[in-house]
């Protein structure tokens, strides 16, 4: 196919030879399957972020650092210069996070180059050289389901180890590989220590793994591994070998109702989203 202006530079530069073909379009970016010498990558072209809500946005990028105070305060204003280093920022946060989980271990796409707003990175493959189908087009026996379960469970664990939490973790941005599944679509990573809201996401994560999969394995919708792992982690006893239960015994005391109110919040913001998606 033609060869969209975005990618351009990235010919000229000999990163790609050719454009394939396009392989998703997404409300916050277009996926192409292109050529780079004798292997198939994919590129990710970021679109403008001009559905994220404010309040994610704050939650999401939280302890962020910017370049300068100047940038900084574009950014707190809502200029636009600060909306380019706004987005510029939402994209570089995908790129560190991935280049960072890459080298932990964690499944996630091989990185190969970020330029001009487009990263360059692997095409994950199913068993039949085809591009991997997401999750949520995909259907599992019980034993299937508990198994690829328990694999993305202890691939939370290793992004805790590296200290990321996903932050939108669903069958939605997980690939469906030869050999398993890989996560994909970092851009609303945070720091699990320098974010406030680092706990409540990896609950939802994890939630999110637990509704999924318990829809063919009811027995996982009575686990609550997301607290167990917090837990562990912010005792500093959690490792990729820590032997996880699923049971957690929560503490008896006065309601937080300020975080009952977030987490209702979470909850219809995370409705919406998968309202999107599946359109």
């Amino acid at each position: 196919m033609k060869a969209p202006p975005r990618l351009q530079s990235l010919i000229e530069e000999g990163l790609i030879d050719t454009v394939v073909r396009q392989l998703m379009s997404g409300k916050e970016a277009l996926v192409y399957v292109v050529r780079c010498g004798d292997e198939t990558r994919c590129a990710k072209v970021y679109k403008e972020a001009t559905q994220r809500s404010f309040r994610q946005a704050v939650d999401y990028t939280e302890n962020r650092k910017t370049k300068n105070s100047r940038q900084a305060r574009a950014m707190a204003k809502g200029t636009k210069f600060g909306r380019q280093a706004q987005e510029a920022a939402w994209q570089n946060a995908e790129v560190d996070a991935l280049y960072r989980l890459a080298g932990a271990g964690v499944r996630v796409p091989r990185p190969y180059n970020f330029m001009d707003g487009v990263l360059l990175m692997e095409l994950v493959v199913d068993e039949n050289g085809d591009a991997a189908p997401r999750l949520n087009d995909s259907m599992f026996t019980a034993e299937e389901a508990r198994t690829h379960h328990q694999s993305l469970l202890g691939e939370v664990v290793r992004m805790l180890g590296a200290g990321v939490v996903h932050g939108d973790l669903s069958e939605f941005n997980i690939l469906l590989a030869a050999d398993g599944p890989v996560i994909i679509d970092l851009p609303q990573a945070v720091d699990a220590a320098g974010n406030n809201h680092a706990k409540r996401m990896l609950l939802r994560d994890v939630n999110n793994l637990r509704d999924f999969f318990g829809g063919f394995a009811p027995d996982l919708l009575s686990t609550d591994y997301g607290h167990e792992i917090w837990a562990l982690y912010e005792s500093g006893n959690l490792t990729p070998e820590t032997p996880l239960t699923g049971r957690f015994k929560h503490a008896t005391g006065p309601v937080d109702l300020g975080e009952v109110i977030r987490e209702i919040d979470d909850a219809v913001d995370e409705e919406a989203a998968r309202r999107l998606r599946m359109q």
